[in-house]
C-alpha cells in the first residue's frame, strides 16, 4: 500500500496551489472580435426573357445585433446547375454577377446595440460613402448568354440559382443569403400589344388571348416596368382604379409560364399609353323642391356625391312655355338657393351639376311655383 508523509501532502498543495495561480493570470488583451454583417434578406430572382431582375435588402445590423453593420459592399453570385444546390456551392463555384456598394461604418467596431438602453444610435457615427444606405433595397440584373436563355445546357442543369452575400470593409463574407432561382426553359411568346380605354372610375387594360399561358400586368415609365399584377393572372383584361385626370398611364403585358414551380415571363409588349381626360358629367342632381314665403322663392336640394363637384348651375324660366336659362353665372356649393321673384307669377326651375372640369349633368326633374 502506498503511502504519503506531511512533507508530501504539503508539496503537493503548493503545487495545485500554484497551478491555479498560473490559469488565473491575466494574459494580454485579446484582439476585438470581428463584426459579422447579417444575410441579405428578401432576395428575389425573376427572368423575364433574357434578363433576370435581381432585388435585396441590404442587411444593417451585425450577427450580435450590433448596429450599423460592417458591410462595404453587397455581392451576388450565380451558378447554372440542377435545382438542388446550396448556398455554399454557389458561393464557392459560382461566378460573381452583380456588386452592390454600401454606405459603410468609418470604425466598424463602434456599433450600439438597440436593446441596451444606455446606448443610442445617435451617438454613433453613420455610415459613410456613395453607395446605399444600410436597410435599402437594391436592385441589380444580369442577361443571360445565348445558350443559357435558350435552354443549350446539360439536362441536369435546370435551373440559375442566385445567392447574395454581404463583404465586410475588410474583405470578409458574412452570412449568405436564402438562394433564388430561375428556370432556364425557353421563354414564352409575347401576347399582341394590349389596348387600353378607361370610364370615369378605373383605366381597363385588354389583350387578345394566347397559348394556354398567364400574363403579367406592368405599368411603363420611361424605361422602367414597374408590376401592377401580384401574382400571374389567366384573364386578359386588368383594370386599374389609380384614376388621376391629366395623367398619361403607359402599359405593357408579359406572358407568364411555369417550369417545375419556377415562373419564366416573355419580353414585353409595345407600351399603350393613354392620356386620362375627364370628359364624364356629374349626375343630375336629385330632390329638388321649392318654398314659397314673402316675395321670394326658397329652393332647396339633395346634394351629389361627386368627389370633382365643382358647384350648380340653377336654371329658371316663366311657367309654362319659356325655356330655362341659367340664373347664376357661375356654378354655387351651397344646396339651397333664395330667388327674389314679383309675386303672383309663375316660375319654373331645374339644376346642372358642373364638375371641375367643367362638364355638366343633364338638368334635374323641373317643379314650378309661384311666389306670394
Amino acid at each position: 500500500m502506498m503511502t504519503f508523509s506531511a512533507n508530501s501532502a504539503v508539496s503537493a498543495l503548493i503545487v495545485v496551489v500554484l497551478f491555479a495561480v498560473a490559469c488565473g493570470k491575466k494574459g494580454p488583451p485579446l484582439p476585438p472580435l470581428v463584426k459579422l454583417p447579417v444575410a441579405p434578406s428578401d432576395l428575389t430572382a425573376a427572368r423575364r426573357a433574357d434578363t433576370v431582375d435581381l432585388q435585396l435588402t441590404v442587411p444593417s445590423a451585425n450577427t450580435d445585433g450590433s448596429r450599423p453593420a460592417n458591410v462595404a459592399r453587397v455581392e451576388v453570385y450565380a451558378l447554372t446547375g440542377p435545382a438542388a444546390v446550396s448556398e455554399a456551392d454557389v458561393l464557392k463555384e459560382g461566378t460573381r454577377v452583380a456588386s452592390i456598394a454600401v454606405k459603410a461604418p468609418r470604425d466598424p467596431d463602434t456599433t450600439f446595440d438597440p436593446d441596451d438602453p444606455e446606448q443610442s444610435e445617435a451617438d454613433i457615427e453613420p455610415p459613410e460613402g456613395e453607395g446605399l444606405d444600410q436597410g435599402a433595397v437594391a436592385r441589380a440584373q444580369e442577361h443571360l448568354t445565348a445558350p443559357a436563355a435558350a435552354g443549350s445546357v446539360p439536362a441536369t442543369a435546370v435551373v440559375r440559382t442566385y445567392v447574395g452575400v454581404a463583404i465586410t470593409t475588410k474583405g470578409r463574407r458574412g452570412l449568405s443569403s436564402r438562394p433564388a432561382a430561375v428556370p432556364l426553359a425557353p421563354a414564352p411568346p409575347s401576347p399582341p400589344k394590349p389596348d387600353v380605354t378607361y370610364t370615369e372610375t378605373a383605366v381597363t387594360v385588354t389583350w387578345p388571348p394566347g397559348p394556354p399561358v398567364a400574363y403579367h400586368v406592368y405599368e411603363v415609365t420611361g424605361s422602367s416596368h414597374t408590376p401592377l399584377t401580384k401574382s400571374p393572372t389567366s384573364e386578359t383584361q386588368y383594370a386599374d382604379a389609380r384614376m388621376t385626370w391629366g395623367a398619361t398611364r403607359c402599359y405593357a403585358v408579359r406572358s407568364v409560364e411555369t417550369v417545375e414551380a419556377l415562373a419564366v415571363e416573355s419580353e414585353a409588349t409595345p407600351p399603350a399609353c393613354v392620356t386620362l381626360v375627364d370628359m364624364f358629367p356629374p349626375a343630375a342632381p336629385r330632390g329638388l323642391q321649392a318654398v314659397t314665403t314673402e316675395g321670394v322663392i326658397n329652393l332647396i336640394w339633395d346634394a351629389n356625391t361627386e368627389t370633382d363637384l365643382d358647384g350648380y348651375i340653377l336654371l329658371r324660366a316663366i311657367a309654362p312655355g319659356d325655356e330655362l336659362a341659367p340664373i347664376t353665372p357661375s356654378p354655387i356649393r351651397e344646396t339651397a338657393f333664395q330667388d327674389r321673384v314679383p309675386a303672383g307669377v309663375r316660375y319654373a326651375y331645374a339644376l346642372k351639376a358642373v364638375d371641375t372640369a367643367g362638364n355638366a349633368s343633364e338638368p334635374s326633374e323641373r317643379i314650378e311655383e309661384t311666389a306670394r
